[in-house]
């Protein structure tokens, strides 16, 4: 099908025709066929780099083109963010003779629970997570309502224990308040679309078609084999792997490798690199020198300095213990070529485009702590292997599985290779995914009773797929709790009181609420402990692991604190001690963050990245946020200390460094440095030689300091090397300027 051939807007096609798409492939002319373009509702299931994107674009700016307006759901912060610099490429499309004002405008939200985002609804297409979308609809934001077309992307997170409820119960509300609403719901791996595609109401795009061949195999006795044919790999290691990944570079391609833990991740992509490194070429290792000194200068623990000699091979891995700033260098030095090789676990395969030649699941086990090590699901498999071809560039893609025995390499194919998808299943009906969404369905008015509450739960694809006869318990057991905590009122006609409403707005589970309410109510001499301990009790708060050695240390700083906590459970009798203890460990990184351990020492003491540090940094100021208004609404007077903690969270430091920490590019380091020096407030800073700021922070960083307090003052070197510090007029010959003269 030619793309001249579709009903959109002049500007579109051009658009398209400018980035060189003529045709569609075969499963997007059938989506165009089944009602794309006409606002039917369309599930289509096809693997990745099949078009699914393509497709969205297309129904999103045809509605567009008639005054609509576009949300696009995606489950991962970094895929909303890859999402949106695509999209903002449509600013060049101007709709103006359909109803528009110059370009197509685009939007992001995906965090700040507690914000309605009003100015996002000037915006065409709007990106935001899954979570985020709920929380819009929690405090009714007003544009929720003009919502012409929604965006799914990977709907088959539906079955995420963690993802799939909030997802669900998004999805079932924006059909209600748009019953008109077209719904594009897109995924590369889902084993019974026909009922997800039913639910939704959907026209169901259903293909194995890809632009890139993708050739499925195992690797044993010294072959990838494939069914019929088999490729030798030249031996040049004692690892299988990696002659499989020197055979591919060889070839010009890149590898992607997915490993079973982090662990793993690192040890393989340093074990690799020293044969990689043999193939780079002159120019490529220049490129990498160039990447590798981006990876130091953005990371503050030892994890840069071997991600750094990883690179510097040719080799790098990926995992959520990096922080954004490193993830995001290994992504974008792959998409260059000049990476070769990334190792990963299974993150990678959720979402981003990052495709490569030959795709090697090294381990199919994970490591689960109730069954030890566990295959993955068929799932898993097929999302890591869909990345394998990268269209336009690879004449095929590859993904290969290892084995160690004849015997393996048959179960590989029939449990992996041959293997369909599992069925996506509602993970909607447990009392701790039903609590928060009761809530916030009666906050919102999508329900006022309890038989309209069940009416708005056989709406769901948990009712789709379930007789809802037995979730009336459950549903009953939710209404039970969030009277007895205050937080609903009403027997026949249900009513969210003000707490309720404010614990949907926060956008925690009402049973967190209740932990802080009754923990501060115990509470005696409160404390930073006291406070953060509180918040890592709640279920919301990812909860770090006890190690051997922990339990001794951790029980000993409880003993000698136990007056901080509201409650100690007794370690010989309370089967949750340990637990407690896991609560305890958590509270104590985030205080050391907040008291500028450096993140070295955090990663090392607690054996946790950079990234994991401020994920767990990102949590703690939600909920300390939380408490915060929560203790202000009863009056407490522990509000105003939770307030201070929760900015000091934000930064990482402690108090006196809050005005520094502020100025954006600064951060707790910098500014430690610079109060330490007795630069300790803003005018301290304006009032300074800018050659001793560019001593103690760098000179470019010094420049972008000063900048952003409003002077502009360019530093520059002498020919003897030595720093010196000129305004903009005396480079200009005026050399009579004073420095106070360039402040804004």
């Amino acid at each position: 099908m030619e793309i001249r051939s579709l009903e959109i807007p002049e500007e579109v096609l051009r658009f398209y025709l400018d980035s060189g798409i003529e045709h569609l492939y075969p499963p997007q002319a059938e989506a165009i066929e089944k009602g794309l373009l006409d606002g039917r509702n369309i599930l289509a299931a096809i693997p990745t780099a099949s078009g699914k994107t393509l497709l969205a674009e297309l129904a999103m700016l045809k509605s567009i083109s008639k005054g609509g307006k576009a949300l696009y759901i995606v489950p991962l912060r970094a895929l909303a963010s890859e999402k949106f610099d695509r999209f903002r490429e449509f600013s060049s499309i101007n709709l103006r003779d359909h109803g528009k004002d110059g370009g197509v405008r685009v939007g992001i939200s995906t965090g700040d629970f507690e914000s309605r985002d009003e100015w996002l609804g000037s915006n065409d297409i709007i990106v935001a997570t899954s979570e985020k979308t709920d929380s819009l609809l929690r405090n009714e934001t007003a544009w929720m309502e003009e919502i012409t077309t929604i965006v799914v992307d990977e709907v088959h997170l539906l079955d995420s224990a963690n993802r799939g409820p909030t997802l669900e119960v998004t999805l079932t509300k924006l059909m209600k308040l748009n019953p008109e609403c077209q719904i594009i719901a897109l995924s590369a791996t889902i084993g019974n679309a026909y009922e997800v595609a039913d639910w939704l109401g959907a026209g169901l795009v259903l293909s194995e078609w890809r632009p890139t061949d993708l050739m499925e195999g195992v690797y044993y006795g010294g072959n990838i084999n494939f069914r019929g044919s088999q490729k030798l790999i030249a031996t040049a290691s004692k690892d299988d792997t990696i002659n499989i990944i020197l055979d591919t570079l060889e070839e010009g391609g890149q590898c992607l490798v997915f490993e079973s833990s982090r662990k793993n991740c690192v040890g393989f992509a340093k074990k690799a690199g020293s044969k990689v490194s043999e193939l780079l070429d002159r120019p490529t290792r220049n490129a990498l020198d160039g990447i590798v000194e981006e990876v130091l200068e953005a990371g503050e623990t030892g994890a840069s300095k071997v991600l750094a000699q990883c690179i510097r091979n040719g080799t790098a891995f990926h995992h959520a213990g990096l922080n954004s700033a490193h993830r995001k260098l290994v992504e974008d030095g792959f998409r260059a070529n000049i990476i070769k090789v990334i190792c990963s676990t299974p993150t990678l395969a959720a979402g981003l485009n990052l495709p490569a030649r030959r795709v090697i699941i090294r381990s199919y086990k994970r490591f689960d702590p109730n069954f030890g090590m566990q295959p993955i699901p068929v799932l898993e498999y097929k999302q890591m292997a869909g990345r394998a071809g990268r269209p336009h560039l690879d004449p095929y893609g590859e993904a290969v599985l290892i084995a160690r025995s004849y015997g393996e390499m048959q179960q590989l194919f029939d449990n992996y290779i041959d293997a369909g998808a599992e069925d996506v299943w509602s993970k909607l009906g447990a009392e701790n995914a039903l609590r928060t969404h009761v809530l916030s369905t009666i906050v919102n008015g999508f329900a006022t009773t309890r038989d309209g509450l069940m009416e708005f739960i056989e709406a769901t694809f948990f009712a789709h797929q379930n007789d809802t006869r037995g979730l009336m318990e459950v549903v009953d057991d939710c209404l039970d709790f969030l009277k007895d905590h205050g937080m609903l009122e009403g027997d026949i006609q249900l009513m969210a009181t003000p707490l309720g409403k404010l614990v949907s707005m926060l956008y925690i589970d009402p049973l967190s609420a209740a932990i802080m309410n009754e923990g501060l109510d115990k509470a005696k001499d409160i404390t930073e402990l006291t406070l953060m301990h509180l918040i890592c009790k709640t279920p919301d708060m990812r909860q770090l692991y006890l190690r051997s050695g922990d339990y001794e240390l951790i029980n000993d700083f409880v003993l000698s604190h136990a007056e901080e906590f509201t409650e100690v459970p007794n370690q010989f009798k309370d089967t949750d001690y340990e637990w407690f203890l896991g609560e305890v460990k958590t509270a104590l990184l985030i205080l050391d963050w907040i008291n500028e351990r450096s993140m070295d020492d955090i990663s090392k003491s607690f054996n946790v990245g950079e990234g994991d540090i401020h994920a767990f940094a990102e949590l703690a100021e939600w909920l300390m946020h939380s408490l915060s208004r929560l203790a202000r609404v009863r009056g407490h007077t522990v509000a105003d200390m939770a307030g201070v903690i929760e900015k000091r969270i934000h930064y990482g430091a402690r108090p006196e460094l809050m005005e520094l920490a502020g100025i954006r590019g600064i951060g707790r380091v910098r500014a430690r440095r610079l109060y330490d020096s007795g630069l300790r407030t803003i005018d301290d800073i304006r009032k300074a030689d800018p050659v001793i700021i560019g001593s103690l922070i760098g000179t470019k960083t010094a420049e972008k300091l000063l900048m952003e307090i409003g002077m502009h003052i360019n530093m520059v070197s002498d020919n003897s090397g030595r720093a010196e510090s000129r305004t903009m007029d005396s480079l200009l010959g005026n050399e009579q300027s004073t420095f106070s003269d360039f402040e804004k």
